[in-house]
């Protein structure tokens, strides 16, 4: 079963880069999680977040987050709001729906029609 967490919103902070100290590039994104399968494709409610600076190309960790930046990503968090969690059918699903339907009424009409 794939997994993957899609970026749905990205914003670029003003904060210094614990790393490279670049005002310039620390970008910070929110993915959610996307689960696809080959009869379904269903987005959860898991939310990730991640921040990297594009300057000096490396993942800041929380444990280098500053008080500045710790309080913008606590604001940011709140103020995101992700899709909500749904499930979409694929063709798939619906192909063998309706096949075992009408499965069922054949089956349901023979058996009517050789009692009579």
């Amino acid at each position: 079963m794939p997994e993957k967490f899609i970026a749905f919103k990205a914003l670029v902070l003003k904060n210094n880069c614990p790393q490279c100290y670049s005002k310039d590039g620390l970008r910070l994104t929110f993915k959610q999680k996307v689960v696809e399968t080959a009869l379904y494709k269903s987005v959860t409610s898991e939310i990730q977040n991640e921040l990297a600076c594009e300057t000096c190309n490396s993942i800041i960790y929380p444990v280098q987050w500053t008080d500045d930046i710790e309080r913008v990503v606590d604001y940011q968090k709140k103020a995101f709001t992700p899709k909500k969690p749904s499930t979409y059918l694929k063709k798939a699903t619906w192909i063998g729906v309706v096949a075992v339907i009408l499965i069922a009424i054949i089956i349901l009409s023979y058996l009517f029609y050789t009692e009579l």
